[in-house]
């Protein structure tokens, strides 16, 4: 009897300790398959090579400088990046060219992977019927900044281009005296761009003071949009990007704090606006509604950039799968 018991011990003393090496086991292959399919900036997944990125720059949010940075590491990193020109700059396409364009824009392998460029309104390719989706990006700026550098851009252009002469050359007046005089030029309506720009295609976007557009162009940046960027953190907005998409954007942070990106395209001769302009432009129900579009960018890209950057400068954030059934 005392042998039959001491066999029973031995053997249930072996089933718990085989059971426990499968377990230790298990987990080791399902960590090794999660640590194989981790996005890494060393390894990214082959399915990048499909990455198709769109950035709907807006006009003085500085777009240009960052399209060089993209255009710098594009031979290097091994993507395609391609400007979309409109007829006569057009912000908005015809049906018939938004569904072509869809179409071209995912379907077209030889160019992929590929960020695409252009000063037009989001574009909502669910609606075009295509398969794949592209992945939007986008930066915003504080909207009377962006309407006070548009107007002395057209009057005395910029630093990229010096010699080139801007359609109100040689007009000398000043944001304010514009203001003073209730000129065309410096009229709030101007400052309606940044909305429709993220509201899209839609008639409605572009109707200046629509709290519709205003609406849907919160839904979409938060629905369709991967990250949108301040102009003021440009370079956190970049590091966003290579932290996440690293495919495209693998060392756009040193090459941005290394070059002269951060300079590339500054307006000339702008004076800033008095406070007294100020107070009256914020007046307007045009400003009230872009800066609450930019003040609702701003505090979602601190969320996601805080998340981001906390996670690049400490342990990586991973996932991996366990307790998979049925084995």
């Amino acid at each position: 009897m005392c042998v039959v018991v001491v066999v029973i011990l031995y053997f249930q003393s072996e089933i718990t300790r085989l059971e426990d090496v499968y377990r230790k086991l298990e987990f080791r292959v399902l960590q090794s398959h999660s640590e194989a399919r981790q996005y890494t900036t060393r390894d990214p997944p082959r399915d990048d090579d499909n990455l198709v990125v769109i950035y709907n720059r807006v006009p003085k949010t500085g777009s240009t400088s960052f399209v060089g940075v993209a255009y710098d590491l594009c031979k290097k990193n091994h993507f395609k990046v391609l400007h979309i020109n409109i007829t006569a700059n057009m912000h908005v396409m015809s049906l018939s060219n938004q569904y072509r364009f869809a179409q071209n824009v995912t379907k077209w392998q030889e160019v992929k992977p590929a960020l695409y460029h252009g000063h037009m309104a989001f574009l909502n390719f669910e609606r075009l019927g295509t398969n794949a989706r592209p992945l939007f990006i986008n930066l915003i700026r504080k909207p009377l900044d962006r309407l006070v550098s548009y107007y002395y851009f057209l009057r005395h252009g910029d630093n990229f281009r010096p010699h080139l002469v801007r359609k109100k050359h040689g007009d000398k007046m000043t944001f304010d005296e514009c203001v003073e005089k209730g000129q065309a030029d410096c009229d709030p309506s101007n400052m309606w761009l940044q909305v429709p720009f993220f509201c899209g295609h839609a008639a409605e976007c572009w109707r200046p003071g629509s709290p519709w557009a205003l609406q849907q162009a919160k839904h979409n940046l938060v629905h369709h949009y991967l990250v949108v960027g301040v102009t003021e953190e440009m370079l956190a907005f970049i590091s966003v990007l290579e932290a996440t998409l690293p495919r495209l954007f693998r060392g756009a942070t040193d090459h941005y704090r290394s070059s002269n990106r951060s300079h590339l395209r500054q307006t000339s001769a702008k004076i800033e606006p008095s406070q007294r302009t100020v107070d009256r432009i914020q007046q307007s129900v045009i400003w009230k509604m872009e800066n609450e579009l930019y003040e609702f960018a701003s505090e979602h890209f601190k969320f996601v950039k805080k998340k981001v950057l906390k996670e690049a400068n400490s342990a990586p954030q991973v996932f991996f799968y366990e307790k998979i059934r049925p084995k």
